[in-house]
């Protein structure tokens, strides 16, 4: 059973999310959830990052490496990229000021994937946690 993600921030761009829209993104992370696990385990693993993140948006966005595309697996409505925080501290997209917050913020991705949602509303980072089987 999935719990309720917890979002990171309430930036102005990022309003809460609705229960139908938050059940629409975890009914589809479910389908996708044991192998965006492991891309986390391989990235902590390997050594590109503590802090992987995966991008979860309804269209292609140039953020990270798509790890996931719409329909690949179990009939998935969105798509999936990995990434990490390094990224989002280069493009800016996390400001300086920001990382220690994001750090303090942060799950165990052993437990929890942190999903960047892109939508055309917002964005925000929100964790889920993995389904136990």
């Amino acid at each position: 059973m999935i719990d309720e993600p917890e979002a990171l921030s309430n930036a102005p761009n990022s309003p809460e999310l609705s229960g139908k829209y938050l059940g629409m993104i975890t009914a589809d992370f479910v389908k996708v959830s044991e192998f965006i696990q492991e891309a986390a385990h391989q990235i902590r693993q390997r050594g590109f990052s503590n802090y992987p993140i995966f991008v979860a948006c309804q269209q292609p966005q140039p953020l990270g490496s798509v790890l996931i595309g719409r329909g690949e697996m179990n009939d998935n409505q969105w798509y999936y990229s990995a990434t990490f925080l390094e990224e989002f501290l280069q493009r800016e997209i996390i400001g300086e000021d920001g990382e220690e917050l994001f750090k303090e913020s942060y799950k165990d991705p052993a437990e929890y994937a942190c999903l960047f949602i892109i939508d055309s509303d917002f964005t925000k980072f929100i964790f889920v946690p993995y389904p136990e089987d």
